[in-house]
Order: structure tokens, then sequence, then C-alpha cells
């Protein structure tokens, strides 16, 4: 939301600079996003002033130029030659000086220096309208008719006053500050300052009458209707100053009259419509739904087709108007518009969010709309729009107000205790001053005593319904930063809080995987329906499908962080980022048994090469045991170290590693299909490991198993076993472990061989074994008995042969 610092200006005094301004309104919950200067001419006319030619004499070199001498205020006298017809002694012009950069209209800018022009100095350049910006005229130079001082800037001639943008970010809560008025209000309440609504004293009805019939026959979707007819109108282009005003928060002008009703709505928060009057048949005006399916045309040309619980606004014979959305495309206001009549609603949020989420329409009437907007404000903003509109359009009003209200919404009555606004607060404010902010607030206070007082909330403040909502309405305005700090904190709890706090893991495996150079990622939880349709690497029929889905690219909820993960791999690749090494913590959804299931995952999605490359070592692409690495030490970081290994099953993969424990998945892991890669656009290998966080996080055990350390050294030995290719490392540990269970303390291997010297279908693994006798030191004996029996078992069960 855009809001303009002058525009709040004609309502309140605010001698603060914007940067006060925006800090004040994010203190309070009106986060400011952005600050932004604005500028009607580029430059503001920095260095232009108002000069006086003091002489005027025909240049001897150049029969179209002249030799001026001009006042420039601050007793300097500036030598200026000029080529326009019109320049003489003793005009007032406009000055661009020495350094002073000039906007040309439709030209490039450039800047002014001090030359010599056919022999002659000149400093500085009198200027025409086209010149500075300000208009499109070259015939000659201004001449300024004003009594302001030689000297003064031009902008203030021009009266170009900076303008500021505060682009606010609300927070769904806030329906009541959608509009420069709910900014001010909370602004009067901060500074302690009175502001001044726009006067509507001076409406009058010129002819009384009801030439229209309006009937509300959907009460439940609009709360309260009211309407005027303004007859004898010109629909033409808007004054300056209407347009400046829209074009500053960022809207287009389009007539006089449709800017009005953008005017007001941005203004009060309270969004009209304007009907052409000549497309009303029947003299009536219906509130009402229309049957499912019936075709409607838009402003914007297309065909919609209705629900059956879009309300709409229509005349005897058609729909005119989706109510509170988007208007339509025979009913709206044209040149030939003679009479209008002026619509200000109330309108139900969930009737409006339902049919504007359904068409995928988002306006500004929606957007306010959807939060709620006052019931209380409709006539006052009618008012308001059609003295403006008679202002820039003329015309009478020849109606009667229609206002049709039968449940007027009143306002709200809160209990209020002192003692629990000082225990929520944790600060006992003086009473006083919680009246101040209260009544700044429009907040009455009724029934007051020493325990506490009624507060009565105004129907426009939608988002205030209880004790503790009014006293955050005090705290936010009273402060946050004025509520001290005691010396010593504590806290009391209802129950005993887990020792595990699944908070402070994630924050620990993120550390962990940060340091070994991994990068964090947060995708969207809406995915492509393709994704299951495509691969069988998520459960076909258990989508989780989006009832009002904007597109199919978000259609329905993930299964997986794979390909959410993947789109990113791409996104980076095209933009040659060639280490990827990404992670995420996120949610899948699926159906299971008519039931709907999240569950937390931990994705790692790995792409390009391991490092960068540099003089010290050339770059590697990123393989499996990279991937596995990183899933080890996250396995070693959650104190899991004992777990079953075994082949992946997963479709997903073309190779990899499934770890269980006690039978339930902790992590699949491996080399992703190609097939999947391909479909992405990704032209290299895609690594990719799936855990289970949630079972993960249940078995984390926080204490450390201490040992004392070995008095007794451990003892390597190695061996080269060339085994068949469909023999597993797994397999070699297994055996081993099984055969020697006390003295082996590890199993590993550190080098791989295949090749035509040990025989097709053969490989030869070199493994190293570790033995250790806790009790005493071992001897050679022990440890040579303990090698045969290990190569016993692997010559009788492998088929091993031992190269010597």
């Amino acid at each position: 939301m855009k809001i303009s610092l002058n525009w709040l200006k004609q309502y309140i005094s605010l001698p603060e600079s914007p940067e006060q301004i925006s800090a004040l309104l994010t203190r309070s919950g009106l986060e400011v996003e952005h600050l932004e200067k604005i500028e009607s001419v580029p430059g503001g006319m920095e260095g232009i002033v108002i000069g006086e030619v003091l002489t005027c004499a025909r240049h001897p070199d150049a029969d179209k130029l002249s030799i001026t001498t001009v006042d420039i205020g601050n007793n300097t006298i500036v030598p200026i030659v000029c080529g326009a017809s019109n320049v003489a002694a003793g005009q007032k012009v406009i000055v661009a000086t020495v350094g002073a950069t000039l906007y040309p209209t439709g030209s490039e800018p450039f800047k002014i220096k001090k030359a010599k022009i056919r022999g002659e100095v000149s400093e500085g350049m009198i200027c025409a309208e086209d010149e500075i910006g300000v208009g499109t005229s070259h015939a000659g130079i201004i001449v300024a008719d004003t009594d302001l001082p030689n000297g003064t800037p031009a902008s203030i001639y021009f009266n170009l006053e900076p303008d500021y943008i505060f682009e606010i970010g609300l927070t769904p809560n806030r329906a009541d500050a959608a509009s420069h008025i709910g900014v001010i209000r909370d602004l009067k309440a901060l500074l302690n300052r009175p502001y001044q609504l726009p006067p509507v004293e001076n409406f009058r009805i010129a002819t009384a009458g009801k030439p229209f019939d309006v009937r509300v026959e959907e009460p439940a979707g609009c709360p309260r209707y009211s309407g005027l007819t303004i007859s004898g109108i010109m629909v033409k282009e808007s004054p300056e100053w209407l347009k400046k005003r829209l074009q500053s928060i960022g809207l287009s002008p389009i007539n006089n009259v449709v800017d009005v009703t953008n005017f007001v709505l941005h203004e009060l928060g309270q969004p009209l419509h304007a009907f052409d009057a000549a497309h009303i048949t029947g003299n009536q005006v219906l509130v009402k739904t229309l049957p499912q399916d019936t075709p409607f045309v838009t402003l914007d040309k297309q065909t919609r087709k209705l629900q059956s619980f879009d309300l709409m606004i229509c005349n005897a014979e058609e729909g005119m108007c989706i109510a509170g959305v988007f208007g339509g495309i025979t009913s709206g206001v044209t040149s030939e518009t003679k009479a209008i009549f002026l619509e200000s609603a109330c309108f139900s949020p969930a009737y409006i969010r339902r049919t504007s989420q359904y068409h995928g329409l988002k306006t500004d009437a929606s957007f306010r709309f959807e939060r709620g907007t006052d019931p209380n404000n409709t006539v006052y903003a009618l008012k308001r729009a059609a003295l403006l509109i008679q202002e820039v359009a003329g015309g009478e009003i020849t109606s009667d107000i229609v206002d049709i209200y039968p449940q007027p919404v009143g306002e709200r009555e809160i209990p209020m205790l002192y003692k629990h606004i000082d225990r929520l607060i944790g600060k006992s404010i003086e009473r006083p001053a919680i009246q101040t902010i209260l009544a700044n607030l429009d907040i009455q206070i009724q029934n007051e005593d020493e325990t506490g007082f009624t507060a009565i909330v105004p129907a426009y403040r939608v988002d205030v319904l209880r004790e503790a909502d009014v006293i955050e309405e005090i705290l936010r305005i009273y402060g946050y930063d004025n509520i001290e700090l005691p010396p010593y904190q504590y806290s009391s709890f209802l129950a005993e809080f887990p020792v595990t706090d699944k908070n402070k893991l994630q924050a620990k495996i993120s550390s962990l995987l940060a340091d070994n150079g991994f990068y964090e990622i947060i995708t969207n939880s809406l995915t492509k329906q393709a994704y299951t349709q495509k691969f069988n690497a998520v459960a076909s029929g258990q989508d989780i499908e989006i009832l009002n889905k904007l597109s199919e690219d978000l259609g329905v909820l993930r299964q997986t962080l794979l390909f959410s993960g993947m789109e990113v791999l791409a996104y980076n690749l095209n933009r040659r980022q060639k280490e990827l090494k990404l992670f995420e913590f996120g949610t899948i959804y699926y159906k299971q048994e008519g039931k709907y299931i999240e569950k937390q995952r931990l994705a790692l999605v790995l792409a390009g090469d391991k490092q960068a490359e540099s003089w010290l070592e050339k770059t590697k692409p990123v393989d499996f045991h990279v991937l596995a690495s990183a899933v080890q030490k996250i396995l070693h970081r959650m104190n899991v170290k004992k777990f079953d290994s075994s082949e992946t099953k997963h479709p997903v993969f073309s190779y990899g590693l499934t770890f269980t424990l006690n039978g339930k998945e902790l992590v699949n892991f491996g080399l992703v299909q190609s097939n999947a890669s391909k479909f992405m656009e990704i032209k290299s290998p895609v690594w990719y490991a799936d855990f289970d966080w949630e079972y993960l996080l249940k078995q984390y055990n926080a204490s450390l198993a201490a040992e004392e350390i070995a008095k007794f050294p451990e003892v390597r030995r190695d061996l080269s076993l060339v085994i068949d290719k469909n023999v597993s490392f797994k397999q070699i540990r297994q055996l081993a472990t099984a055969q020697e269970r006390r003295l082996l303390k590890s199993v590993n291997v550190f080098d791989v061989y295949e090749g035509e010297n040990i025989g097709k279908d053969k490989k030869s693994y070199s493994v190293s074994f570790i033995l250790q006798d806790e009790q005493a030191t071992l001897t050679d004996q022990i440890i040579d008995r303990t090698m045969q029996k290990l190569i016993g078992t692997f010559e009788k069960e492998l088929n091993a042969v031992i190269r010597k």
C-alpha cells in the first residue's frame, strides 16, 4: 500500500521529516517497507533560480544572439548569451546557473557549464519551458510574472514540492489503515495531534427524488448499500491536482469521474463505483446473485462464467458489476456519459474474498472489502465523492441518498481491567496516558472506576474484539521501546517442556550444512501436478489439489521436496552458477485413506562442481561420496551412529542407499533418475537426499556417551581382495564383524580397482582392519591368527582371492 506524504499533509500538520514519520509508523505496526522521494520535474530544478535581466544587447558577431547581464540574487550578476527572440531588459526570467543539470522534455539531460559563445562569455542559461521539463513550448524564454526576489529557487515559483511515498506492508488485520485517513488516525494517536476530515457541509440535493428502485436481495452479502444520482456531468480529463495525487501512488488517471472514485478510495478507504445511468435498464439497481455459469463481460473485455455465490449489481435485465470486485464493460463511465448512479456500499468480506479468489481478480476495492470496510462510512464517502465530481465534472445531484441499512452495526463494548493492562504490557502506565491514547484512537471510555472501565470500540476497527486487542492498541501507541526490561528475567510454566528443542536442532544442522558449503533454500509448497503425472517419485492419486488454484503451475501441494529443489538448481545452472549444494527444511503433503497428512522433511540437492576451480586444485564434479559424506555428518551430529544400510528401492534414484533404524527409513539418497533431470532441463547429474526429519528428531539423544581412552595400542592390517563385482563392501564388513567381534574395531575400503588384469566381472578392494585389545597388548601370534580367520572366511564365503 502506497501513501503520499503531501496527501497526508492535507489533513494533519506534519513538520517531522519523512524518515521520522516512517520510523513512527513502523514502530506502531504499520511497517514502512520502502520510502521513496518523487519529484514532478526530474532533478527538482536544483540550481535553477529566478533572475532579472538588467541589460540586453545584440551580439556583435551573431544576428540571432543577445548578450545579457542577469541578476541571479545574492549580489551576483552574470553575463549570459541568449538566443531567444523575446528576451529583453527588465524581465524576470528562469535562469539555470553554472553546475545545474537540465532535464529537457523529450531529450537527454545535460549540465550547464561556463562557456564562450562567439567570443562572448556566458555563465548560465535563460530557459524556455521545454528546456527545464515544465512544458513543450520552445517559442521563447519563460517571462515570469512574479514579485519573488532574485535568486529564489524556481521550484518555489512553479510550486514543485517534492513528495515522499511510504510503501507500507499492511497486515491483514489492519483494514482500518488501508487509506490515507486510516494512516492519519494512527499518526493522530502517535503524535497526539488533531486532524481535519474533508468537509462535506456543502453537499446539496438540487432535485429531490428517487429515480432508481434500489433493492438488496442478498442482505447477507451486503449489510449496507448507499447511492445517489448525479446528472449533467461532463466526462473529460481530470485536473492536474487530481492526476498528480493518483500518479504519486502509482495509479494511472482514466477520466475525471473514475479518478474521483479512486481518489476517495485511497483517501477514506471506502470503495465506490460509478454506473452510467443510461445503461441502468428498468430503473432498477439490484444487489443479488445470478444463476451458475451466467456469462459476464468485465472491464478487461474477458467473458467470465459467474458462480452462484458471486454477488452482483444488476439492472432489470442483466448484471452490471461484480460487487466489490470488478465492473462490467457496458455500464462503465465513458466520454458519452451524462448522468451517473454513484454507489457506496459495504459488502461481506466472505463473499468478496471467495469471488475474488475464484476469478483471480485482485483490485484495490476487493483488497479492502476482503478485510472489512466501515459500514458507517458509506454515506460520508458518498457525499465526499459527489462534491468532488461536481467540482471536476460539473452536474447536479438529482436524487435523494438511497441508504439501505436494515441492521446497523454499532460500537463494541469491551470490559477492561487495569490489572490486566499492567500485566500484559509489563509496566504500569499512568491512567491519564491510557485515556489519552484510547481517545486518540477513537475508543471511548465509559464506566471508569479504580479497577477498570468499558472500552467503546468503533465499528471500523474490525480487529479489536477483546480485552487483549485493546491492550495491544495501548501498547503499540505507547511504544514497545518504552517498556523497560526488568533486572531479572523469569518464566513460569504450566507444564514441563520436552528436553529436545526442535528449533535449536534445526539451527544446529543448518549451521553444520552451511559450514560445509551448503546454501539453504525456501521453496513454494505449491507445485505442478505434472510432476506426479510424469514420474513415479510421488504417489499417484495422493495429491492434495488446490480448489481455487491460480494456475496449473501452482495447482497441488508438493509430495516431495525434490522437484522444487531441482527448479532452484535449473535456475542457478542457467545463470552459470556451477557449485550448487542446497538444503531445505520443508513440509510435504499427501492424502492417505481419506486423511490429509503433513510431514517434515530435510532435503539435500547437489549438482555441478564439487568446489570452485583454483590454482591449488582442479575442480571435480559432485559425486555420490560428497552426498554420502554430508548425510553421515548429519546423522553423526544427531548422535545417530548405528543404523542399517541397504540399496535404495525408491524409484526416483538410479542408484543409492537407504539408511534404516528399527525397521523405519531415516534417509534415502543417491543419483536422481536421468529422465527427471532431463525433464527439468538439467544436463549435469543431480544428487538428492531425503531425510524423515520428524523421525530423525525422535532418535536424537542429547547425552554424550563417554568412554575411557584405551590403554593399549591399536594395530592396522590391510588385505587386497579380488572378488566378484556383485559383492558389496557391506557383505565384507558383516562377515568380518561376525568372525571377530572382540578385537575388530573397524573395517574400511581405501582403494578400488577394476581392469583386465584381474579378470572380467571382477574387482579388487583394498580393505583395512583395525584391531585392538582393551585388556592387553596384541602379539604377532594373535594378530596373524585373527587375520588368517578373516582370510579363510572371505575365501570360503565370497570366493575371494587374496592378492599378495
